[in-house]
């Protein structure tokens, strides 16, 4: 309310009460359209006029003179009105009581203040320039408004409306016009109407094209049109993957590479995207198996990361995008490259199919003579090359297909050490070490017996991987480790390997006494015996020492009988063994002034080594029944003590010669024709004990020897 009473002091002029006008005091309308000022008029003096009387109206722009200055429209015949205003201003009502007016085709020019003019008869020609209006231009914003379904669905026809509002009925319709690509061109016209409609088929290929409907609101060109993009529904297409490296970074799209290399430990995010109407379900698969998935929910886009990428995180990955009229996918190869690692050995042995894993520093036994083999294997990406070393010099590979295959056909106890397996690629290295320890069953050496200070005294060793457990056996009595009393002493030690250990026996031994000395370990055992044969009196001390006795004073005679003997067997033995026959020699005189018991106690004489070597084959004897044939085995003897140790016996064997028997004799051939063995009785070159070694063991036979 108060606007109208400050234009009325900003116009001016007074107030006749007599006239009064109701008007619409502001009106705005944007260029181009039109508009109805709504005006009546409520009273005026009823004086020199009749109702026949007729009543002319007019309307000014304000300021404007109405003797002089043309109106914008009137009623009044043959009044001119202002060239611009032709045809657009236009008075309304018979002015009875109505004097509302219509623009058309609203311009710039036309934003000014209007006052109306009443004549009738010759008193009532009033302006009611306190009751004016005001018109305001705007620029021109309103479009048409087309109305279509959110989604067209292909080959199903659909009625578009197109509506321009805002309009009444006295202005005049704009005209109205269709344009876009889902159309013939001549497919709908323009037409004047506050409306359009247009029937429309979509394609597939019409989605996302353009669809603009305008109207035309002047004959001066001034027009509007609004424009919209058609939604056809359609299977997902498009689909992109994206790549990036880091949280901040923009996603770089994949293109046509369906290849990717990042780094283990990397950070990683992908990114898939697809164009479909209705929106597709997204999801992320590596392989087989769903990583992530989103319903549709207005974002065309699954993200999918990797904080930190791991070996196991290679793989396919797989995009897929699917709606109720299809789907599409997308893939990619992710490899991640990474250095060695998990570097660990597989071995087998011998001709075992079985692998066992070995880790770093481990030490592997293995059996001596036996094979091995050593397979390095390690995860890395790029391969990593690999290669075998010991000692710091390169071993080549067993085979060139295969570099960290290593093979050992016969292992030696001089390749014990330690082997290096390297794996190498750009990214960094790796190297495992294990260490060979050969081992092997005891290699016995010995038993060893003399007779010293009125006792027996004997030593034994062994040598194996792991160290043997080294024990004598006396009768059916275990002697094991270090033991001394009145009868018995024994003593072990070792070093390394080697273990040895010495027997003593006083005085008082049983008749027939069996000594044996034992070696064993987790891969085998070994065991050798004596014999000691009693006299006829039955005591095995006496039958010792008359033996050396006898053999002292009977070296000569004895040496005779057994010429004969041993010529035949050897002539024998080297036709069927392809071995000649050692030439004899005769026994050395004893020296002068020496007695039989200061030659026991020497330790070089012709006697100090007695070796009794029992072979694998009996002599052919004259037996009663069936003779044995040459293909047939010999009888068991005391070879084999128990399972898994080999059993060494000594037998003493008694020939028909001419002269007295040694004490130490076994019975009779005929009455113990099984435990018939031949000898070779050796006399080798006098040398100290001390220069033999355990090089001169030999595990085919046992030695007895007498100093």
């Amino acid at each position: 309310m108060l606007l109208p009473l400050l234009l009325a002091v900003l116009w001016g002029g007074a107030q006749d009460p007599r006239f009064q006008l109701k008007v619409q005091e502001w009106v705005s309308v944007q260029e181009g359209l039109c508009v109805v000022v709504s005006c009546s008029i409520e009273s005026y003096p009823r004086r020199q006029w009749t109702d026949s009387t007729p009543a002319y109206g007019s309307w000014y722009k304000d300021q404007a003179d109405t003797g002089v200055d043309l109106p914008v429209a009137t009623n009044k015949p043959d009044q001119e009105v202002q060239t611009g205003a032709k045809g657009r201003f236009q008075l309304l009502g018979n002015l009875s009581r109505s004097c509302s007016l219509l623009i058309r085709d609203i311009r710039l020019e036309d934003h000014a203040a209007y006052f109306f003019r009443l004549e009738r008869g010759p008193y009532v020609r009033y302006n009611f320039k306190e009751y004016k209006f005001f018109l305001e231009v705007t620029a021109l914003t309103q479009k048409p408004e087309i109305y279509i379904p959110e989604t067209l669905e292909p080959g199903r026809q659909v009625t578009l409306l197109c509506v321009f509002p805002g309009t009444s009925e006295e202005c005049p319709s704009p005209t109205l016009s269709w344009r876009g690509a889902a159309f013939p061109s001549d497919g709908a016209g323009p037409r004047t109407s506050h409306f359009s409609a247009l029937s429309l088929t979509p394609r597939p290929q019409d989605h996302d094209t353009e669809l603009t409907c305008g109207a035309d609101l002047s004959r001066k060109g001034v027009s509007t049109e609004t424009t919209v993009r058609l939604n056809v529904a359609h299977a997902p297409r498009n689909l992109v993957i994206s790549v990036s490296w880091s949280n901040v970074s923009a996603p770089e799209p994949q293109g046509n590479s369906s290849h990717l290399e990042a780094q283990k430990g990397q950070f990683l995010r992908l990114l898939c995207t697809a164009e479909s109407v209705p929106l597709a379900t997204l999801s992320w698969a590596l392989g087989d198996r769903i990583l992530s998935w989103a319903h549709p929910s207005g974002s065309r886009t699954l993200e999918l990361v990797l904080p930190r990428v791991k070996a196991e995180d290679a793989g396919r990955y797989t995009c897929r995008a699917e709606n109720r009229l299809g789907s599409e996918s997308g893939s990619l190869d992710l490899s991640v490259q990474y250095a060695p690692e998990n570097l660990r050995v597989m071995a087998s042995q011998a001709n075992r199919t079985v692998l066992e894993s070995f880790g770093n520093c481990t030490s592997i036994p293995v059996l001596e003579g036996q094979s091995l083999r050593l397979l390095c294997v390690t995860h890395s990406n790029p391969p990593a090359q690999l290669s075998w070393t010991r000692a710091g010099q390169t071993l080549a590979p067993s085979q060139l297909s295969d570099p960290g295959l290593l093979e050992l056909p016969q292992i030696q106890t001089e390749q014990e050490g330690e082997f290096t397996c390297w794996a190498q690629n750009p990214l960094g290295s790796q190297n495992l070490s294990l260490s060979l320890l050969v081992v092997y069953p005891p290699q016995l050496l010995g038993p060893s017996c003399s007779w010293e200070d009125g006792g027996l005294h004997c030593s034994c060793s062994s040598r194996a991987q792991p160290a043997p457990s080294l024990r004598w056996r006396l009768g059916e009595e275990l002697l094991d480790g270090n033991l001394s009393n009145a009868s018995v002493k024994v003593t072990s030690s070792s070093t390394g390997p080697w273990v040895n250990s010495s027997l003593s026996l006083g005085e008082g031994l049983s008749s027939s006494l069996r000594l044996s000395c034992e070696a064993q370990n987790v891969h085998g055992a070994q065991s050798a015996t004596v014999l000691l044969q009693p006299d006829e009196k039955g005591l095995a001390s006496t039958a010792f020492t008359s033996g050396v006795f006898l053999g002292l004073g009977l070296a000569a005679l004895l040496l005779l009988c057994l010429l004969p003997v041993l010529l035949k067997a050897l002539r024998k033995r080297g036709t069927q063994a392809g071995v000649p026959a050692p030439d004899p020699a005769p026994a050395p005189a004893p020296a002068p002034g020496e007695t039989p018991r200061s030659r026991i106690s020497r330790r070089s004489t012709i006697l100090d080594y007695i070796n009794v070597i029992p072979r694998a084959g009996p002599l052919a004897p004259k037996r009663k029944g069936k003779p044995r044939g040459p293909s047939q085995a010999p009888p068991p003897d005391a070879h084999t003590l128990e399972p898994r140790m080999n059993q060494k016996e000594l037998h003493f064997v008694s020939h028909n010669c001419p002269g007295p028997k040694s004490a130490m004799q076994v019975p009779d051939s005929e009455n113990h024709p099984e435990e018939l063995h031949y000898a070779v009785l050796n006399f080798p070159d006098p040398r100290p004990r001390e220069s033999q070694g355990p090089k001169d063991f030999h595990s085919e036979y046992a030695a007895v020897q007498f100093h």
